[in-house]
């Protein structure tokens, strides 16, 4: 990600609240509050939808991110956002918003390690 971009990005949140990025699969990840809410893959931000946001993104004309792994192409559930929400803090704080509460309705994935008591 070029840091004009990660510029960009931190100014497109700035009605919504502080981001982390961090480096990932070609990519970067888009933390809010410790939680991963978008991605950015060659410049372009998507943004986290599940089952109660995706009618959102799809009325909008949005798609998800697909990538090509072993001949088969999979969709993620990270969203294009339309160009207009893209032209300011104000514009693009309804659909970060839906991405964070898509992110929240997630379960945390549980911690890996051996369990603890009863011999387990």
């Amino acid at each position: 990600m070029s840091e004009d971009f990660l510029d960009y990005l931190r100014e497109l949140f700035s009605d919504f609240g502080p981001i982390d990025t961090r480096a990932m699969f070609g990519g970067h990840g888009v933390y809010f509050d410790g939680r991963i809410i978008g991605v950015v893959i060659d410049d372009e931000i998507y943004l986290k939808a599940d089952d109660e946001t995706r009618a959102a993104f799809e009325a909008a004309g949005c798609a998800p991110f697909v990538y090509h792994s072993r001949g088969k192409t999979v969709a993620m559930s990270y969203w294009s956002l339309p160009a207009e929400a893209m032209d300011s803090p104000q514009a693009f704080e309804p659909w970060a918003r839906r991405a964070n509460e898509a992110a929240l309705r997630k379960p945390l994935g549980r911690k890996r390690g051996r369990k603890s008591g009863n011999g387990e």
